[in-house]
């Protein structure tokens, strides 16, 4: 597709960052089951329902502009699910406390990634005065920054601790 108005660009960023919510699910389900410490487990369990309900909330925004949001795969995602895997999941750890750390690494780093994501979709829709699309992505964007609050909340109230 030839990206030719701030429209396109903001077409083209639904479906990725649909896409990145996707790609994330199964593996912050998958750190969710991995880890330890109860507090983090619940967090990210709660991680992954919040992904769902921004998979819906963007589907919703696509259907109104008439794009398939499954019309882009976010490659930037599929790296950071690769290095969850490889840093996590398919990594061996002597210690539970080491791995809940990592997990927050990893979970942090794909949350940072829907930060930008929904930060660049807020302004776009504002700027296109698309002000529904910018209030559902505006509440998309505050919850995911909610969500990495409770994790550096978790990684300094004690999992980093037990890991040292």
């Amino acid at each position: 597709m030839t990206m030719n108005s701030l429209k396109d660009v903001y077409h083209d960023q639904l479906q990725d960052v649909w896409s990145a919510n996707k790609q994330s699910l199964d593996a912050v389900t998958a750190l969710g089951r991995a880890a330890t410490d109860k507090e983090l487990s619940e967090a990210l369990i709660r991680g992954a329902n919040g992904i769902s309900d921004g998979m819906e909330k963007v589907a919703e925004i696509c259907s109104r502009h008439d794009l398939d949001p499954n019309g882009e795969h976010c490659k930037g995602m599929e790296g950071l699910v690769k290095e969850a895997h490889a840093h996590v999941l398919d990594a061996e750890f002597g210690d539970d406390d080491t791995r809940d750390a990592m997990i927050i690494t990893q979970y942090q780093r794909m949350v940072h990634y829907a930060l930008a994501g929904y930060g660049c979709l807020v302004a776009f829709a504002n700027r296109l005065e698309q002000d529904e699309d910018g209030a559902i992505l505006q509440k998309c964007l505050d919850d995911t920054y909610d969500g990495d609050r409770v994790m550096t909340k978790i990684a300094t109230g004690g999992v980093n601790k037990a890991a040292a």
